[in-house]
């Protein structure tokens, strides 16, 4: 009775172990899993690779990263050991050193994936990825920076949605950064937050980063052109022609900063600072030499400013 209990007890363990190790396995995408392991635990998981269907009768042999495996791998359906981080790229062929049939690349991903090396924080609050548009067209671009240590890490896929809607990406040439589009109507109130998630792998370390926002939180004018002094230290300057129209729906609010001369813009030592709605400013101030700075941000939404202009 001792010996048919191990025996069951045994059995389900064997069960639970495979279904646990089941549910660490995803699919990203086409010929990517990525298998999930605990933080700081060693980890041990055997992944099932399949060649296809249309080689079940073939003798395929596989290879890990182009080097055949030592002992040799063969046939259709097979397992492999991934121990802690190390996947890989598994190739199979028809012999050894035969034709490529197909491949499955193995990512590992820390869970929970809070530990993150890849990218750099731009800041607590922006967090790693920055995102901006210069209206409310739709399109938006949003940029990340790779740590040092990781500069060669490859950016795998880029998934962007707004209420399970599809937003089609663009993604650099080096990977830095991603155009968006939104064809939602610029009139229209957002109701859902866009959500961008950026999926990067460093050698077989995969990484999971996500931002969520609404456009009008990322809108950024852009710098304020035709910025000249004219009669009596009135300053003056337009809209940038990358603004919505009209102007009354998609008003901009300016706030302007007088600094002694020689002073950037940023400077925190001021004559003068003000906000106005209107695009221009007289300047009524003592000294003859200074510098007029003025920058622009959305007056609905008070969201982020404009680079500064300036004028001497």
């Amino acid at each position: 009775m001792r010996t048919l209990f191990l025996l069951v007890l045994h059995a389900a363990l064997c069960c639970a172990s495979s279904d646990s190790s089941q549910d660490k396995i995803e699919t990203l995408m086409d010929n990517v899993l990525v298998l999930r392991v605990p933080y700081g635990v060693d980890s041990r998981v055997d992944v099932p690779l399949t060649c296809g269907e249309a080689y079940k009768t073939q003798p395929v042999f596989w290879k890990k990263n182009g080097e055949e495996l030592e002992p040799a791998l063969q046939g259709n359906q097979v397992e492999v050991l991934v121990e802690e981080m190390k996947g890989g790229n598994y190739t199979c062929h028809l012999s050894p050193g035969g034709e490529y049939l197909n491949h499955t690349v193995i990512l590992v991903q820390l869970d929970p994936d809070n530990r993150t090396v890849i990218l750099e924080e731009k800041s607590p609050q922006e967090g790693h990825i920055h995102c901006s548009a210069p209206n409310y067209s739709g399109s938006f671009r949003c940029t990340w920076t790779r740590t040092a240590s990781r500069s060669g890490a490859a950016v795998l896929l880029v998934k962007a949605e707004r209420y399970l809607e599809n937003l089609p990406c663009v993604l650099d040439v080096d990977g830095s950064g991603v155009h968006c589009q939104d064809a939602s109507c610029p009139f229209k109130e957002e109701q859902n937050r866009i959500s961008l998630t950026i999926y990067i792998h460093s050698d077989s370390r995969l990484e999971e980063y996500r931002k969520e926002f609404y456009l009008r939180e990322i809108v950024r004018p852009d710098k304020l052109p035709n910025l000249h002094i004219g009669d009596g230290n009135v300053f003056s300057w337009s809209y940038p022609d990358s603004w919505e129209q009209p102007c009354s729906f998609f008003g901009l609010q300016f706030q302007v900063k007088v600094v002694p001369n020689g002073h950037s813009c940023h400077s925190e030592d001021h004559i003068v600072i003000d906000t106005t709605d209107e695009t221009k400013f007289e300047v009524n101030v003592k000294t003859k030499k200074y510098v007029f700075c003025v920058r622009a941000q959305d007056k609905h939404t008070s969201g982020p400013f404009s680079h500064w202009s300036h004028c001497t």
